[in-house]
């Protein structure tokens, strides 16, 4: 088992945050699920995806175990509201202003996002596919901030890469309907087909929403299978998790 399964954010957030993005090796997951699958949801053993959140608590020192969604692609939000994780909820970001609690998010292609004030007193995270990028996900984490967004701290985990995620004119349709600054995100590929910069398309929506510090959005999950879980790719595959919490 590797040391350190994850990558971090090079952001200059606070010293009491503590952020990571979980890779796919260092866990006990058979295929097509190797190794440390951390989704409950994808048919892989229960057995299998307990053990491999047990040691991404142990190795990466979780305070408490993280407040794990059951996310829909929408723009919920759970606020966390003490160290103990509340029963499974519908929702696609999570937002804490308490130490100790974790948030979390699992991905494998859409994108996760970190959120942190300048202070380390609030955190968020959350997911991003491209329908709750369009409806808006985003924007409403930040406005769960009681900070202002324009001293906000963003981080673009790892997802699908612009190379690499074709998609139809009406994921286009979805996002030119918003901004018409969504079309530099888009290359034509085919007739009918485009590849899609999510990295470009949360900068947007994210500077629209005024946080402008953002960091992040140089992996490809798709292309790189060593490291990435892609659903994308793969059809049948783990889930990956990024997470923040912050000390008192």
């Amino acid at each position: 088992m590797i040391k350190k399964p994850w990558v971090e954010p090079q952001w200059p957030a606070a010293s009491n945050v503590h952020a990571i993005s979980t890779i796919r090796q260092g866990g006990v997951s058979q295929s097509p699920w190797t190794s440390l699958n951390l989704g409950d949801h994808v048919n892989d053993d229960p057995r299998h995806v307990a053990e491999n959140r047990r040691r991404l608590k142990h190795l990466a020192g979780l305070p408490h175990e993280p407040q794990w969604l059951t996310q829909v692609h929408g723009c919920a939000i759970s606020d966390i509201a003490g160290s103990r994780p509340a029963q499974p909820c519908e929702a696609d970001a999570a937002y804490s202003n308490r130490p100790g609690s974790v948030c979390a998010v699992l991905t494998a292609d859409c994108l996760p996002v970190l959120f942190v004030d300048p202070n380390g007193s609030e955190v968020a995270a959350a997911h991003a596919g491209w329908r709750g990028l369009a409806g808006g996900v985003l924007e409403q984490t930040v406005g769960r901030f009681v900070t202002a967004p324009e001293t906000l701290l963003a981080w673009l985990g790892p997802a699908i890469g612009p190379a690499s995620f074709e998609v139809g004119a009406d994921v286009r349709e979805a996002f030119l309907e918003w901004s018409g600054d969504c079309e530099a995100a888009f290359a034509e590929h085919g007739e009918g087909h485009w590849l899609a910069d999510i990295y470009q398309l949360a900068r947007l929506r994210l500077r629209k929403a005024g946080v402008t510090a953002v960091y992040g959005g140089d992996y490809c999950t798709y292309s790189d299978a060593e490291r990435f879980y892609s659903y994308r790719r793969d059809g049948e595959t783990g889930r990956m998790a990024t997470l923040i919490w912050f000390d008192a």
